[in-house]
């Protein structure tokens, strides 16, 4: 993390963290990113809860429309990567709880 860590992704990353409402996060990510990129990130966000849940290479291939390369980094991030993934499976499990 230290890698790529400055005062610019501090920033960014401290208004990604306020923002209260997920109307209000689309309407960042639809400003900040390009809609291909947003979707990208939901594709390895929805891999990594099948991950978690104990789900195959094949069936999230099928399900999440994703490639096994982007899977295998997904796996790799929930083996060895710094529980961003994990934390946030466990917030969206929660919501998911509630609904």
């Amino acid at each position: 993390m230290e890698k790529i860590r400055n005062r610019a992704i501090d920033n960014l990353m401290s208004v990604i963290a306020g923002i209260d409402s997920p109307e209000d996060c689309y309407n960042f990510f639809l400003d900040l990113c390009t809609i291909k990129e947003i979707q990208d990130m939901s594709q390895r966000f929805e891999a990594a809860v099948m991950l978690n849940d104990g789900a195959k290479y094949q069936d999230i291939a099928a399900t999440v429309k994703t490639s096994a390369a982007t899977i295998s980094r997904v796996s790799r991030c929930l083996k060895y990567g710094n529980g961003g993934y994990e934390k946030a499976i466990a917030i969206y499990k929660k919501n998911d709880d509630k609904n």
